[in-house]
């Protein structure tokens, strides 16, 4: 853990009391974000104030901002901490802090600049704006970068850095102008102008965050670069290696290619005597066949018992839901054929579909929760523009209509399963079939 993030881990242990209070009492972390807001905008009046009101010689003003500065950005660090104790963090909570912080810090600078140019602190007033523009990059750096997907955080000056630094720096000038005089001058023999002035405690640190500031944007500029040759050369890197593979695959549609990459990751079975295959298929042909109803897709059988799942389109508004595209339920054919839902582990471990959006929102690619390996495709149709769900069935692409899962013994939890028999309706409008194997 480093000094700052040891630091920041201390003071949170002292106003952490403080923070539960502000949560009993029902302020919000939004509510303490405008706060801070409030006291940033108190600084800037408390700067024009001591332009119109005091001379170029009174520092009390300034000693006073400073003093207000320290308070506001305490509140800077509190929101934070009753969002995170108060469990009310959101992502508009986050928004509004950065926003906030950003309209604090300017009003802040308003006020500073506005100060140094009535009092006639021109070179000062020049650098107070170049620290508003390192500021103002050092924060938009980070967020530009993480908006794209870049995490950049570190930099000698952050929000916590700048605030402390104006703000001890004002307090400090203030409390020795009232010691030692608002217009002290420091002569080095030799020299015709002074060296060193009362207010010189708080414009020289202006014109330090000025440097740093700007520093940090850059470095932060120069690490985001390389984050992102870094994550292109990656992906060149991975678009080559679906080149090659491309290369390997027939020259077929975009659809054909997917599906048969659905089918290399099964084995085809092959060599059955014609006598057990006979038998199967009269096995197979004994099961119920589901009713048609007008969302249907596909059902799923299991020599275990006649009970079938059955897979319908899941429409929301005429379009399927893009959460939970099929509806998958069970026709209880071994008790009363009655319809019911999957339970949670079945939906969960065993029959239950994931669904997920392809790329050109033509459809879904879906693959069952117990096997993720098997994709399947929900796409409209060209014949009815109806939505069926496609795969392959002798290198065919198919609209799946049954599956039919061989289990010749093993255990509830891990079946063995002989063979799994895919049936389909070609683009020729034929049934066709194939045995697999898992």
């Amino acid at each position: 853990m480093s000094v700052r993030d040891r630091l920041q881990q201390f003071i949170y242990s002292i106003i952490n009391p403080f923070v539960r209070l502000l949560i009993r009492i029902g302020l919000t972390p939004n509510g303490v974000t405008t706060i801070g807001l409030m006291l940033n905008i108190g600084v800037a009046v408390v700067f024009i104030a001591g332009a119109e009101k005091s001379n170029r010689g009174d520092l009390s003003y300034v000693g006073w901002a400073g003093a207000l500065i320290l308070f506001a950005g305490l509140f800077d660090m509190l929101d934070g901490q009753v969002a995170r104790l108060g469990n009310m963090s959101s992502a508009f909570g986050a928004m509004y802090d950065s926003v906030l912080d950003r309209y604090s810090e300017l009003f802040m600078f308003l006020g500073i600049c506005y100060y140094l140019v009535s009092h006639h602190y021109f070179i000062s007033s020049l650098s107070a704006f170049v620290a508003l523009i390192g500021s103002m990059m050092v924060s938009y750096t980070r967020a530009r970068a993480e908006g794209l997907g870049i995490a950049l955080k570190g930099g000698l000056m952050q929000r916590p850095e700048r605030v402390v630094l104006v703000g001890i720096a004002a307090l400090a000038c203030g409390i020795t102008g009232s010691i030692i005089g608002g217009d002290y001058k420091l002569y080095v023999p030799g020299i015709s102008f002074h060296v060193f002035e009362t207010m010189t405690i708080f414009t020289l640190p202006l014109g330090i965050m000025a440097i740093l500031t700007n520093i940090t944007a850059i470095r932060r500029l120069r690490d985001a670069k390389k984050a992102f040759d870094q994550r292109e050369v990656a992906a060149t890197a991975a678009v080559t290696e679906k080149e090659k593979a491309k290369d390997k695959l027939p020259a077929k549609s975009a659809l054909m290619v997917l599906l048969l990459l659905t089918a290399a990751s099964m084995q085809i079975v092959a060599g059955q005597a014609p006598a057990a295959a006979e038998a199967d298929k009269r096995l197979m042909d004994s099961f119920p066949v589901p009713p048609r109803t007008p969302n249907h897709l596909f059902y799923l059988q299991r020599t275990s018992n006649r009970n079938t799942i059955v897979y319908d389109l899941n429409i929301v508004n005429g379009e399927p839901d893009k959460d939970d595209p099929v509806h998958a339920y069970w026709i209880r054919y071994s008790e009363k054929g009655q319809k019911e839902e999957l339970s949670y582990i079945q939906r969960t471990f065993a029959y239950g579909i994931k669904a997920a959006e392809l790329s050109n929102k033509s459809g879904y690619s879906l693959h069952f929760v117990s096997y993720k390996k098997y994709q399947l495709f929900l796409l409209r149709s060209p014949g009815d523009n109806k939505y069926r769900v496609y795969t392959t069935v002798n290198s065919k692409p198919v609209v799946l209509n049954r599956i039919f899962i061989k289990i010749n013994g093993g255990s509830f939890w891990s079946p063995k399963i002989e063979y799994v028999e895919i049936r389909g309706t070609d683009t020729n409008g034929r049934e066709i079939s194939d045995r697999l194997k898992i």
